[in-house]
């Protein structure tokens, strides 16, 4: 690994931030003009790169979160340091509210509604600022998670590569980006990229787990996790594919839960566990990750896992 980058974490995550408040326990899915009654609602930190920065931290990981929150974000970066998340790189200027989402969920499925806020202002900075993109080389690992230009994500992973940094990216449910071929081209540059079943069908066009992990190594992606949800989950690794199988859970909500999974698969990697175990860790942090409601308080603890 290259000395010339003084390591102060293991991971920055970089990506979006919301205030999630969360409505659950409808007794069905209200039609257009209709109102339809939640039993629960719940006030937590989500996007992406902040639930899988706190499922990191739960399980003892240096991490770090760059990224853009208004000046209206007091109680989320308060939450997120609570979770033992270093507030360093994030960028808190005058402009924007910070981003909302409200999740409406059942036990079985989600639905989000979402002002981005300040966090339209990240992939800006990063391309317009170089000092906040060599930030990134400060940690072992990057997991970027939000939508990240083609041009800009091959340059950020060149220049983590030659810094001896490895880099992951989950960026959910984009499909302008999803169905872009520069989209596939950039991804060649990721060391780790962590679809789920509804995003690597997009861009592969193909509707089996197996024949979309096919597609993306034919494509010339190095790894690629893919979340099946309630089938677990596959891996394409070295050009051989593996399955792992769900683990039972009854679900009380299912927001966050791909983004836990993320930490549970991403710790076993920096850790150097079998390809087999990091499926393992995965589906088992994003499973238990919907006991509770949001990404980050239900998320299962080290005894848990048995680390």
């Amino acid at each position: 690994m290259n000395g010339k980058f003084q390591r102060h974490w293991d991971v920055i995550t970089a990506g979006d931030v919301f205030t999630d408040l969360v409505m659950s326990g409808f007794p069905r899915w209200p039609q257009p003009g209709e109102e339809s009654f939640a039993t629960m609602l719940h006030r937590e930190a989500g996007g992406g790169a902040a639930i899988t920065a706190c499922g990191l931290a739960k399980l003892g990981v240096r991490v770090a979160l760059l990224a853009v929150i208004g000046r209206d974000g007091d109680w989320l970066v308060e939450r997120l340091k609570a979770c033992g998340v270093d507030d360093e790189l994030i960028h808190r200027p005058d402009g924007d509210c910070a981003g909302l989402t409200v999740s409406v969920s059942t036990a079985e499925d989600r639905a989000f509604f979402t002002y981005a806020g300040s966090n339209q202002a990240l992939p800006e900075l990063l391309a317009a600022d170089a000092a906040a993109r060599n930030e990134l080389n400060r940690a072992r690992h990057v997991h970027l998670s939000f939508r990240v230009a083609s041009e800009l994500l091959a340059e950020i992973a060149a220049t983590l590569h030659d810094a001896g940094c490895t880099v992951s990216l989950d960026v959910g449910w984009h499909p302008d980006w999803l169905s872009s071929a520069r989209t596939l081209h950039a991804l060649r540059g990721v060391d780790l990229f962590l679809p789920n079943e509804r995003e690597a069908e997009l861009m592969t066009g193909q509707s089996e787990p197996e024949k979309m992990l096919r597609a993306f190594a034919d494509a010339g992606l190095r790894a690629v996790a893919l979340k099946l949800g309630a089938n677990g989950s596959a891996l394409l690794s070295n050009g051989e594919i593996i399955f792992c199988p769900p683990v039972s859970v009854e679900p009380v909500d299912t927001t966050g839960a791909g983004d836990c999974f993320d930490a549970g698969f991403i710790y076993g990697w920096l850790n150097d566990r079998m390809p087999d175990e990091c499926l393992r860790l995965g589906n088992i942090c994003g499973a238990l990750s919907t006991r509770g409601f949001g990404g980050i308080a239900p998320f299962p603890t080290r005894e848990e896992l048995n680390l």
